[in-house]
């Protein structure tokens, strides 16, 4: 099946749809804003003026349609009416080509959308016709033979397609009501037009997808089931991600789409085949019958108490008839589970003796429910359980026999003032009795979109409803209160019918029931759950569990795949143990990646079999799949068997908070029992919530470094600095032992601004105990997609998704270690095996404290928390980042480099690596010795192992693309004072570049500042001052902050020129060449040169990677330098550090820089174009040609670049540091540079990030 195919046509059809219903509804005079009156009224006829101006005439029948179609709008919106209207055409059409691949037309079998002769586009029914046995009336024969004498086929077409569904209205009026209303006057199709929704249908999709004998390349039926399920969530792919878009409360009408999720038809099977199969050959056991299904797991050998429970309830399965099971699905989208249903009654049925006719009329009538909140759902539901029926009685569609499948309705708008006309014939009694039911009815279908099947409704004489709703009694009462009264009648009718299914218990229940937090819902959903389902309140899913089972009868199965977080998290602790009390036949635990529409890790599912019987010490079988990678991956590991667990499930009492750890060991069981929970050793919690992070956070290289504080201890240090930026701990990417250092907070004053103006700021706020914050703890992130692993902070405050452990005194580097290995890992996959670890799941590990190893585990996690700081503390994203590792190669390794003049970087490089090599083998040999420790204190040996792969290891090797270009990063930080050759760490970053450096103006003595006795300073060297004078700087710091970056070299402090300057300084002239060589090399840009190659990863790359070194996942890009860039043409770049601007920034740019950029490339293009007018060489000319040609481009670049930055120059913008990056940078960004005749352009400074 091409789902790719299927998918573009649903998408298209809907769009196409909706356009062309919004197309008719203007020619009618009826646009989203309007609905038109009649500019002319007569007693047959209507006019109105159209959307485009002109006029169209409407006759009486055609008048009355747009009256209800107004009606319509006015009451739901126009919006919603185009999308019912599209959609009901979208399932019509989609049904007729289902039915036709199929031969399943009626009243004669003739293809309607496309002909059986391959290549011909005409339909057949547009040839054959007027000679089809379709009843036609002379006037529509006269019709079908002027529109084909006169050429209009597609008039024809629509005239025939209507007819169509007004003849399947007999057979399928849940799908074809009659099209005598509105809906006909807006659809408009045609099969000549390429683009229309016929023919994407018709050519888009492989005739075999529709087709039910079509088998996939595992012999299963590919057709019906399958097409109709994927068309209907396709078709919901643009409401659904419109929905999730706004960042709202999802509305009832938004639900079916967002929640619209095709279930894998191998968990169909799997789920109705250990449920309603399980229910048929428990009491009628037949081996033969239960062979046919692929997915049933047989029950575990039980206790012989337990059988013996177990045999009563068989007894009672074994009175059973095929017509006694009912089974229900309350979520029953596009009717899948429905139809697999359906063959399994079928084999029931045979093997109880009944003709495959009769069992079909049957299971129509008294085995098979469905409930959906959507109407669409409930249209393709109900034709699925026809076409299924059909499959086994060809006459089924004639039968007159209705499935009972609905969509639920609301009951707000019904007349209740007309009850009083219907009862005629029941005694006063009944009819009292039948009017208050009626009015309880009403009240709990009151809204009832938004609630679905979770609405609890009451068992009402549903017999005396159907009698009070069958005889009305109007005769002496004719008047305004009675008209409309047959429509009310209808809609009672189907409340009644809807109300029985909802109230009556059924054998089995099968469904995946939507996914969706309530807090995403409304507060009518909100108040509803919480109110009627405080266990299970956070989500949808969870709150069907407990509906499904009170739809349940006594012993009956339960069959649902769901989220998996109802397993294991706090929230549903009291869900579990409500559950405990009935039987976990069996699980398929699928893990993420159980749908193939949806990738990573957010989606983790379990389908599961429960059966309402409270039976102690009941054993299950339970298959974990959650290794398996993909859908297909999961289902053959589930048909292997490897991963299969038979559990007594009292073992889920064993562990704190009950989860559902049906694969925990006996020895991990133990440790629960015998252990303490870290809970009682330290304080588990999550840390402040700001409410507002993109005013109270910020990344700490964007800030004023002169106002961050970094070593507090404690609350009163900190307040008593008066400093404003602290350590913010957010979680972050997976790293153990220290490190994810990023963030900092606004704490000034002991979180004055942050908590004390919460509340005028209206903003949500979390804080916890001050004695924690600053101390000494262990951290690890909210979220994790693979192991957790913890960290050692201190000297912070903690980010509500910054979970921490707190106080744990002398077992701190203990519970580190512990949470660092397998064991904690092992047991943290039983208590949280999802993807969010919270504080109490981290309390509730069992630490099992062996006094005989605490000194040798405290000296191991100290060493690994010392090697992962030096690693950490390697890379400029660390606040204690001194020197880049490739420079400090030289002093580290002294005897190595004699000559000062003559430095390899080759061999700085080498030496770096060996040290990264040494760090990561020393920090995975610890690991694994530490593991080795604990997985003996836990007697875990035969199910753990010690080794750490590579790959686990979170300390980084030498990575000699990574490395150069990160020297070249601390090299342009040298140039702009952020670092220097001369000192160790920061040097300026916030501070003004005059308070440590300056230039020398005239010859003065001294060793003390300037001016003081001592040795003469030469004029225009830079010197850089310390507590012990003034020194002379080894590479001089660029005075005006701003660093050009041309494709050639035009200015003296080029940043190539700078960069090749800085590398002779640090590793000698000798090996300059050299070394250029290596970094080129290195880099991998074009070039033929290596200063070419390293000027043109300036001009393209370096930028780049710079904003990727200061990115946080989740934060987005914070560049601190900044590239002023005239545009695609490299017309004109420079850099500049946003710690150093001012402002006059901007104007010496344009001055100093970019007018004299433009001189230089005007000057070179006008001696390019001299040597076209002179050379007599061709290649020289035609080098030249191209040059002025990039030349005339980036002048007309450059002068529009010109106009915008004159612009800002003249407006002297300050910045802020502590305001950020993204609110600094955009003042420079989208400035408007007028054009003769033209709309203004919007020209950035600064290149996007």
């Amino acid at each position: 099946m091409n789902k790719n195919a299927i998918k573009k046509f649903a998408i298209d059809a809907r769009n196409k749809l909706i356009a062309s219903v919004t197309d008719k509804a203007g020619m009618l005079g009826i646009t989203p804003d309007n609905c038109s009156e009649a500019v002319t009224k007569g007693a047959d006829f209507e006019v109105y003026k159209t959307a485009a101006g002109t006029e169209v005439t409407l006759n009486k029948k055609q008048c009355e349609q747009r009256r209800k179609l107004v009606d319509q709008i006015h009451a739901r919106g126009f919006e919603a009416v185009v999308e019912e209207v599209a959609y009901t055409w979208f399932n019509r059409i989609c049904a007729i080509r289902f039915m036709e691949v199929n031969d399943y037309m009626y009243p004669v079998r003739v293809r309607v959308l496309s002909s059986e002769k391959e290549g011909k586009n005409e339909p057949d029914v547009v040839t054959i016709a007027p000679d089809i046995d379709w009843d036609f009336t002379d006037k529509e024969k006269e019709e079908i033979i002027d529109a084909k004498m006169n050429n209009r086929l597609d008039d024809l077409f629509r005239m025939l397609f209507m007819k169509q569904c007004n003849l399947l209205h007999e057979v399928l009026p849940g799908l074809f009501e009659e099209t005598e209303d509105y809906t006909e006057m807006l659809l408009n199709i045609s099969f000549t037009n390429e683009d229309d929704v016929i023919r994407m249908l018709v050519d888009g999709i492989d005739e075999k997808d529709f087709n039910i004998t079509t088998v996939d390349e595992d012999g299963k039926a590919a057709g019906q089931v399958e097409i109709i399920g994927w068309l209907y969530q396709y078709y919901n792919t643009e409401p659904k991600n419109k929905a999730f878009a706004k960042k709202a409360k999802i509305t009832k009408e938004e639900v079916p789409a967002v929640t619209q999720l095709f279930t894998p038809d191998w968990i169909v099977r799997y789920m109705v085949e250990n449920s309603l199969g399980r229910m048929w050959v428990e009491g009628h056991p037949d081996n033969e019958l239960k062979s046919k299904w692929k997915y049933y797991l047989d029950e575990a050998k039980q206790e012989e108490s337990v059988q013996q429970e177990l045999d009563k309830i068989k007894e009672e399965y074994a009175t059973l008839k095929p017509e006694d099971i009912k089974l229900i699905d309350p979520c029953m989208g596009s009717g899948h589970i429905l139809v697999y249903a359906f063959d399994v009654f079928m084999q029931i049925y045979e093997n109880a003796g009944w003709s495959q006719r009769d069992a079909a009329q049957s299971i129509i009538q008294n085995n098979i429910y469905g409930l959906d909140i959507d109407d669409r759902a409930a249209q393709l539901s109900y034709f699925a359980v026809l076409m299924k029926a059909r499959q086994y009685d060809r006459r089924i569609l004639t039968r007159g026999i209705e499935p009972n499948v609905y969509a639920v309705q609301e009951s707000n708008g019904i007349n209740r003032g007309q009850l009083k006309y219907f009862g005629a014939g029941l005694t006063d009694a009944e009819k009292d009795s039948a009017v208050s039911q009626m009015e309880g009815l009403l009240n709990t279908l009151n809204d009832a979109k938004e609630y679905g099947s979770l609405l609890n409704m009451e068992d009402y004489d549903w017999e005396l409803l159907e009698k009070f709703v069958e005889n009305t009694d109007t005769e002496s009462q004719i008047s305004f209160d009675t008209y409309g009264l047959d429509e009310t009648a209808e809609q009672l009718k189907r409340f009644i019918r809807i109300g029985r299914m909802m109230a009556q218990k059924y054998e089995v229940v099968v469904t995946n029931p939507p996914y969706a937090g309530t807090s995403n819902l409304s507060a009518r959903v909100n108040d509803f759950v919480k109110k009627n389902y405080p266990d299970s309140k956070a989500d949808l899913f969870a709150v069907f569990i407990e509906r499904c089972g009170e739809m349940l009868k006594k012993n009956g199965y339960q069959a649902m795949i769901t989220q998996h977080s109802w397993m294991f998290l706090s929230s549903y602790e009291k869900l579990r143990i409500k559950l405990q009390k009935i039987s976990i036949v069996n699980m398929a635990h699928l893990g993420a990646r159980a749908f193939e529409e949806i990738a990573g890790e957010v989606v983790q599912t379990s389908s599961f079999i429960l059966s309402k019987k409270n039976i102690r010490k009941f054993r299950g079988v339970y298959s974990r799949l959650v290794d398996a990678n993909n859908q297909s991956a999961k289902e053959e590991l589930f048909l292997s068997e490897k991963k299969k667990y038979v559990v007594n499930q009292d073992n889920f009492n064993k562990i704190p908070g009950n989860p559902i750890t049906y694969w925990a060991s006996e020895k991990i069981l133990k440790a629960f029992s015998t252990g303490v929970p870290l809970s009682q050793m330290a304080i588990a919690r999550n840390g402040v919530k700001t409410g507002d992070n993109q005013t109270f956070v910020r990344m700490w290289q964007e800030i004023n470094y002169t106002t961050f504080c970094t070593n507090a201890s404690d609350c009163h240090e900190a307040i008593k600095s008066g400093l404003k930026w602290f350590p913010y701990n957010k979680g972050g990417e997976s790293r153990r032992w220290y490190g994810n250092n990023d963030y900092v907070v606004d704490w000034q004053y002991g979180g004055k601004r942050l908590f004390g103006q919460a509340k005028i700021d209206k903003r949500n706020v979390q804080d916890y105990p001050d004695e924690m914050k600053f101390t000494p703890s262990c951290t690890w992130s909210l979220i994790n997609t693979g192991t957790p692993t913890f960290r050692f902070k201190e000297h912070n405050i903690s980010d509500i998704a910054g979970m921490s452990f707190y106080q744990a005194a002398e077992s701190n580097l203990y519970l580190l270690g512990l949470c660092n290995s397998p064991v904690a890992n092992a047991i943290l996959k039983l208590i949280a095996p999802t993807i969010n670890y919270q504080a109490g799941d981290i309390g509730r590990i069992p630490v099992l404290l062996n006094y005989s190893f605490f000194e040798q585990i405290n000296k191991i996690v100290k060493e690994l928390i010392e090697l992962s700081i030096a690693d950490w503390d390697s890379f400029e994203s660390s606040w204690d980042f001194k020197r880049h590792p490739l420079v400090s190669a030289i002093s580290k390794n002294r005897a190595l480099f004699d000559d000062m003049e003559d430095i390899d970087l080759a061999e700085c490089y080498t030496c770096w690596e060996n040290e990264c090599n040494e760090r990561f083998n020393q920090l995975k040999a610890n690991e694994e010795e530490l593991n080795r420790i604990f997985i003996d204190i836990y007697g875990l040996q035969d199910e753990l192992t010690p080794e750490v792969e590579d790959k686990d290891v979170t300390v980084r090797k030498a990575d000699l693309q990574r490395d150069i270009k990160s020297l070249i990063s601390y090299a342009v930080g040298c140039m702009f004072g952020r670092y220097s050759l001369n000192e160790e760490g920061l040097v300026l970053a916030g501070q003004p570049f005059e308070s440590h450096f300056f230039e020398a103006s005239a010859p003065v003595c001294g060793t003390g500042f300037a001016g003081a006795p001592g040795a003469s300073v030469l004029i225009g060297e830079f010197y850089y001052k310390t507590d012990e004078g003034v020194k002379k700087c080894t590479y001089n710091p660029d005075k005006d902050n701003i660093i050009p970056i041309c494709d050639e070299e035009y200015f003296s402090d080029d940043i190539v020129s700078r960069f090749c300057e800085w590398v002779k300084v640090v590793y000698g002239e000798k090996s300059l060449e050299t070394n250029l060589d290596f970094i080129a090399k290195a880099l991998g840009n074009k070039g033929n040169t290596s200063r070419e190659v390293i000027r043109n990863y300036f001009l393209n790359d370096f930028f780049k990677d710079h904003c990727n070194t200061y990115s946080v996942t989740g934060s987005g890009k914070r560049p601190i330098y900044w590239l002023f860039d005239s545009g695609k043409q490299n017309g004109f770049k420079a850099l500049i550090y946003m710690h150093r601007y001012d402002a006059d920034t901007v104007g010496r740019v344009r001055t100093d820089y970019l007018h004299r950029a433009q001189k230089y490339v005007e000057t070179a293009m006008q001696s390019a174009q001299y040597t076209i007018d002179n050379a007599t060489s061709a290649s020289e000319k035609s080098k030249a040609t191209k040059a002025v040609a990039r030349y005339t481009k980036q002048l007309a670049e450059m002068k529009i670049y010109d106009e915008a930055i004159a612009h800002v120059a003249n407006q002297r913008i300050e910045i802020d540091l502590d305001d950020g990056v993204k609110v600094n940078y955009a003042k420079f960004q989208g400035v408007e540079v007028s054009q003769e005749g033209k709309k203004a352009l919007k020209v950035d400074l600064l290149a996007k990030i």
